[in-house]
């Protein structure tokens, strides 16, 4: 990786990529199928507790959803690079607007059960599984040249909105009639559906028949053979694995601020609007010199916050440094995602971003796990200043393992 910009052409403004169709109508698709992922998160959650009244077969929801990841990443990137990018999309929007339609009916007639909805779990697990990668190796090929920085980061804010409101939006829905939030949720899917078709990308560069770089597993071996993007990759597994606070905020809620169910919604989404609100400011100002540098300080920004929220007893701080520790991912998230799409050809975007999806879902489902592990065993705070002390000690290792990755200097 040189020092030199991958290309030389000027910015583009906030305004103008709203302005730009293609990543308008990508924008707003991707944003209905992120809020209705989140309106069955909370849809699902609360229905298969509400029947079996079991907290393991709720923490068995993610397992199921995360499984199809696990076991399709190679193809599902393949599937990326193979054919038409947004008509894999539309295919998956569709098989969730379908499931979207069984649960619904099921649910109305009262005819729902355990095995049902774990059933249906996994098929959205297999449609999330293909839509995700596909999603990012479509991006590039809709921002306008010298702009996909900017475009990630509007395309992230839109992200942490559905993540704000729609969790709200489901448990609404859900109260007023559990059959609604499935309605919901496939109308959203088909109007995504729909807007996906309307998206008119780049030419697609598609891997032939026959060659190398058509293996399902070129991705992976592309991956060992760029350190740069190995170490990008690499430092989000970690960093998130030690990291995560996430599974400790019941206990934070409850024993040491003593805030309740109340505080513990407001400690949830502080992150997310911490994340939003450098969204914006990104959005407006990219990050144009020393790319590399400032990811690993952001690293660096989201362990020592998550030191500073282990160790505070205040609820105006603990707020205060999950807000910091969201704005210092979202800085990371975006250099990382548009250092991985730009370093990487068009032909094998669908690949390499299967394989980055993964380590992303299993970041978040092991660093959770490792999470309750370590509070079990040490206590909630030490277990978390652990893990923020883990994660700057990972950005330092991995600024000396991968100097190419700290010495990359503008991404466009």
């Amino acid at each position: 990786m040189t020092e030199q910009p991958i290309s030389a052409n000027p910015p583009v403004t906030a305004r103008a990529l709203l302005s730009h169709r293609a990543f308008l109508f990508f924008l707003l698709s991707r944003s209905l199928s992120r809020f209705s992922s989140q309106i069955a998160a909370v849809a699902i959650g609360w229905q298969i507790y509400d029947i079996t009244g079991s907290a393991f077969d709720l923490g068995m929801v993610g397992l199921v959803q995360f499984l199809p990841t696990a076991l399709l990443v190679f193809v599902a990137g393949h599937a990326a690079d193979r054919f038409e990018r947004k008509r894999v999309v539309q295919l998956c929007q569709l098989v969730e607007a379908a499931t979207a339609l069984y649960l619904g009916i099921i649910t109305y007639l009262g005819a729902v059960s355990e095995v049902q909805i774990f059933i249906a779990t996994f098929v959205l697990g297999i449609a999330g599984a293909f839509e995700s990668p596909t999603t990012a190796a479509l991006l590039p090929l809709i921002a306008p040249q010298g702009s996909l920085q900017r475009a990630t980061a509007v395309a992230s804010g839109a992200g942490q909105v559905a993540t704000i409101t729609g969790p709200a939006l489901g448990g609404f829905a859900y109260a007023v009639a559990p059959h609604l939030a499935y309605a919901v949720m496939l109308l959203f899917w088909i109007l995504g559906m729909i807007l996906t078709g309307f998206i008119r990308p780049r030419p697609q560069a598609v891997s032939k028949e026959g060659t190398d770089a058509d293996n399902i597993f070129a991705g992976v071996r592309f991956i060992r053979s760029n350190p740069a993007i190995l170490g990008t990759i690499s430092l989000d597994l970690f960093a998130v694995l030690f990291g995560g606070v996430t599974a400790l905020l019941p206990i934070y809620a409850r024993d040491i601020l003593q805030t309740g169910p109340m505080g513990l919604g407001i400690l949830r989404a502080a992150p997310a609007v911490g994340a939003l609100l450098m969204t914006m400011v990104l959005a407006r100002h990219a990050i144009s010199r020393h790319v590399g540098l400032r990811m690993f300080q952001a690293v660096i920004v989201f362990g020592v916050a998550t030191v500073v929220f282990a160790l505070s007893s205040w609820m105006w701080l603990s707020v205060l440094s999950l807000a910091i520790l969201g704005a210092a991912d979202t800085i990371s998230v975006v250099i990382r995602f548009s250092l991985v799409q730009l370093s990487t050809p068009d032909e094998m975007r669908g690949r390499v971003g299967a394989v980055n999806f993964l380590f992303i879902n299993a970041s978040n489902q092991l660093g959770q796990f490792e999470s309750g592990v370590a509070a079990a065993l040490l206590g909630a705070m030490p277990a978390a200043v652990l893990g923020g002390v883990c994660t700057v000690g990972v950005a330092l290792l991995w600024m000396k393992l991968f100097p190419s990755l700290r010495q990359v200097e503008s991404l466009e």
